[in-house]
Protein backbone atom coordinates (compact mmCIF):
# COMPACT_ATOMS: atom_id res chain seq x y z
CA UNK A 1 0.00 0.00 0.00
CA UNK A 2 3.03 2.48 0.69
CA UNK A 3 4.61 1.73 -2.64
CA UNK A 4 1.27 2.63 -4.22
CA UNK A 5 0.46 5.87 -2.52
CA UNK A 6 4.48 6.82 -3.12
CA UNK A 7 4.22 6.14 -7.12
CA UNK A 8 0.61 8.11 -7.01
CA UNK A 9 2.64 10.91 -5.36
CA UNK A 10 5.61 10.34 -7.50
CA UNK A 11 2.95 10.64 -10.59
CA UNK A 12 0.96 13.60 -8.72
CA UNK A 13 4.20 15.76 -8.39
CA UNK A 14 5.76 15.47 -12.14
CA UNK A 15 2.50 16.16 -13.48
CA UNK A 16 2.00 18.85 -11.58
CA UNK A 17 5.61 19.92 -12.79
CA UNK A 18 5.08 19.60 -16.03
CA UNK A 19 1.52 21.04 -16.50
CA UNK A 20 2.14 24.26 -14.47
CA UNK A 21 2.76 26.76 -16.64
CA UNK A 22 6.17 29.01 -16.24
CA UNK A 23 4.98 32.56 -15.92
CA UNK A 24 6.47 35.27 -17.71
CA UNK A 25 9.35 36.55 -16.29
CA UNK A 26 9.91 39.70 -14.51
CA UNK A 27 12.55 40.84 -17.03
CA UNK A 28 11.39 40.14 -20.34
CA UNK A 29 14.48 42.02 -22.33
CA UNK A 30 16.14 38.57 -22.54
CA UNK A 31 13.29 36.93 -24.65
CA UNK A 32 14.11 39.52 -27.36
CA UNK A 33 16.33 38.08 -30.38
CA UNK A 34 19.96 38.26 -30.55
CA UNK A 35 22.19 38.35 -28.13
CA UNK A 36 21.14 40.70 -24.76
CA UNK A 37 23.31 41.22 -22.06
CA UNK A 38 22.82 40.19 -18.10
CA UNK A 39 24.32 40.53 -14.80
CA UNK A 40 25.70 37.32 -15.20
CA UNK A 41 27.30 37.75 -18.99
CA UNK A 42 25.94 38.16 -22.55
CA UNK A 43 23.07 36.26 -23.24
CA UNK A 44 22.84 34.67 -26.65
CA UNK A 45 19.82 33.15 -29.05
CA UNK A 46 21.78 29.10 -28.44
CA UNK A 47 22.08 30.21 -24.98
CA UNK A 48 18.10 30.71 -24.81
CA UNK A 49 17.69 27.87 -27.09
CA UNK A 50 19.61 25.46 -25.10
CA UNK A 51 17.13 26.40 -21.81
CA UNK A 52 13.97 25.82 -24.45
CA UNK A 53 15.50 22.25 -25.58
CA UNK A 54 15.97 21.01 -22.33
CA UNK A 55 12.05 22.16 -21.06
CA UNK A 56 11.29 20.65 -24.09
CA UNK A 57 12.65 17.25 -23.21
CA UNK A 58 11.53 17.36 -20.20
CA UNK A 59 8.13 17.73 -21.21
CA UNK A 60 7.88 14.52 -22.79
CA UNK A 61 10.25 13.01 -21.14
CA UNK A 62 8.41 12.78 -17.78
CA UNK A 63 5.13 11.46 -19.25
CA UNK A 64 7.65 8.86 -21.43
CA UNK A 65 9.14 7.79 -18.34
CA UNK A 66 6.16 7.26 -16.15
CA UNK A 67 4.41 5.43 -19.10
CA UNK A 68 7.58 3.18 -19.43
CA UNK A 69 6.84 2.09 -15.58
CA UNK A 70 3.24 1.08 -16.38
CA UNK A 71 3.42 -0.20 -20.23
CA UNK A 72 7.76 -1.36 -20.56
CA UNK A 73 7.88 -5.39 -20.34
CA UNK A 74 10.90 -5.87 -19.32
CA UNK A 75 12.69 -4.87 -15.65
CA UNK A 76 15.22 -2.94 -16.79
CA UNK A 77 13.44 -0.51 -19.20
CA UNK A 78 10.49 0.21 -15.88
CA UNK A 79 13.58 1.30 -13.86
CA UNK A 80 15.34 3.16 -16.76
CA UNK A 81 12.11 4.73 -16.90
CA UNK A 82 11.77 5.70 -13.20
CA UNK A 83 15.10 7.15 -12.86
CA UNK A 84 14.68 9.47 -16.21
CA UNK A 85 11.18 10.53 -15.23
CA UNK A 86 12.73 11.53 -11.77
CA UNK A 87 15.73 13.25 -12.82
CA UNK A 88 13.74 14.90 -15.61
CA UNK A 89 11.81 16.42 -13.02
CA UNK A 90 14.82 17.97 -11.04
CA UNK A 91 16.16 19.09 -14.44
CA UNK A 92 12.76 20.96 -15.16
CA UNK A 93 13.24 22.62 -12.34
CA UNK A 94 16.30 23.76 -12.97
CA UNK A 95 15.76 24.99 -16.20
CA UNK A 96 12.90 26.50 -15.21
CA UNK A 97 14.80 28.65 -12.19
CA UNK A 98 17.44 29.45 -14.41
CA UNK A 99 15.16 30.84 -17.16
CA UNK A 100 13.66 32.79 -14.20
CA UNK A 101 16.76 34.29 -13.57
CA UNK A 102 17.61 35.31 -16.83
CA UNK A 103 14.10 35.99 -18.06
CA UNK A 104 13.91 33.57 -20.65
CA UNK A 105 10.09 32.35 -21.49
CA UNK A 106 9.93 28.76 -21.52
CA UNK A 107 7.45 26.52 -23.35
CA UNK A 108 4.54 24.62 -21.73
CA UNK A 109 4.69 21.47 -24.01
CA UNK A 110 6.14 19.58 -26.30
CA UNK A 111 7.32 20.37 -29.71
CA UNK A 112 5.34 18.41 -32.21
CA UNK A 113 7.98 15.80 -32.96
CA UNK A 114 7.70 15.27 -29.06
CA UNK A 115 4.17 14.33 -29.02
CA UNK A 116 4.00 11.95 -32.08
CA UNK A 117 6.86 10.33 -30.36
CA UNK A 118 4.27 10.04 -26.95
CA UNK A 119 1.19 9.24 -29.23
CA UNK A 120 3.91 6.05 -31.12
CA UNK A 121 4.68 4.84 -27.73
CA UNK A 122 1.19 5.35 -26.49
CA UNK A 123 0.36 2.38 -29.22
CA UNK A 124 2.94 -0.19 -28.33
CA UNK A 125 3.27 -2.96 -25.97
CA UNK A 126 5.48 -5.46 -24.77
CA UNK A 127 9.31 -5.83 -26.40
CA UNK A 128 7.83 -3.42 -29.34
CA UNK A 129 7.08 -0.82 -27.00
CA UNK A 130 10.57 -1.40 -24.39
CA UNK A 131 12.39 -1.04 -27.77
CA UNK A 132 10.06 1.99 -29.11
CA UNK A 133 11.02 3.65 -26.13
CA UNK A 134 14.77 3.19 -25.76
CA UNK A 135 15.25 3.99 -29.20
CA UNK A 136 13.46 7.00 -28.78
CA UNK A 137 15.08 8.84 -25.76
CA UNK A 138 18.21 7.55 -26.89
CA UNK A 139 18.24 9.48 -30.04
CA UNK A 140 16.58 12.37 -28.67
CA UNK A 141 19.44 12.54 -25.68
CA UNK A 142 22.11 12.07 -28.27
CA UNK A 143 20.49 15.36 -30.37
CA UNK A 144 20.20 17.51 -27.16
CA UNK A 145 24.21 15.90 -26.10
CA UNK A 146 25.46 18.04 -28.65
CA UNK A 147 23.47 21.39 -28.18
CA UNK A 148 24.58 21.45 -24.61
CA UNK A 149 28.16 20.93 -25.54
CA UNK A 150 28.16 23.70 -28.14
CA UNK A 151 26.26 26.30 -25.51
CA UNK A 152 28.91 25.42 -22.65
CA UNK A 153 31.89 25.61 -25.22
CA UNK A 154 30.38 29.10 -26.48
CA UNK A 155 28.51 30.68 -23.86
CA UNK A 156 29.33 34.05 -22.11
CA UNK A 157 26.70 33.90 -19.68
CA UNK A 158 28.04 31.81 -16.52
CA UNK A 159 24.56 31.03 -15.89
CA UNK A 160 23.94 29.41 -18.58
CA UNK A 161 27.47 27.97 -19.09
CA UNK A 162 26.59 26.12 -15.33
CA UNK A 163 23.22 24.85 -16.76
CA UNK A 164 24.93 23.44 -19.16
CA UNK A 165 27.05 21.55 -17.17
CA UNK A 166 24.34 20.39 -14.58
CA UNK A 167 22.32 19.37 -17.93
CA UNK A 168 25.39 17.21 -19.35
CA UNK A 169 25.83 15.02 -16.46
CA UNK A 170 21.72 14.02 -16.58
CA UNK A 171 22.41 13.92 -20.18
CA UNK A 172 25.42 11.20 -19.85
CA UNK A 173 23.46 9.17 -17.39
CA UNK A 174 20.45 8.86 -19.25
CA UNK A 175 22.25 8.02 -22.33
CA UNK A 176 24.58 5.26 -20.40
CA UNK A 177 20.74 4.18 -18.71
CA UNK A 178 19.46 3.48 -21.89
CA UNK A 179 22.15 1.64 -23.44
CA UNK A 180 22.69 -0.59 -20.05
CA UNK A 181 18.77 -2.00 -21.53
CA UNK A 182 20.96 -3.68 -24.44
CA UNK A 183 18.00 -2.60 -26.75
CA UNK A 184 20.39 0.26 -28.02
CA UNK A 185 21.61 -1.48 -31.51
CA UNK A 186 25.21 -0.16 -32.88
CA UNK A 187 23.21 1.68 -35.46
CA UNK A 188 21.39 3.88 -33.02
CA UNK A 189 24.83 5.00 -31.80
CA UNK A 190 25.89 7.05 -35.02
Amino acid sequence: MLLVLAALAAVAGAFAVVMNPVGVPASGAANLGGTVNTRWGRLSTDDRKLLVAVRQAGLWEIPAGQQAQQRASRPRVREVGEIIMQQHVQLDADARATAQRLGVLLPNEPNGSQKSWLREMSGKYGIDYDKTFVLRLRAAHGSVFTVIAKVRAQSENTEIRAFAERSMKFVNTHMSLLESTGLVPRRALH
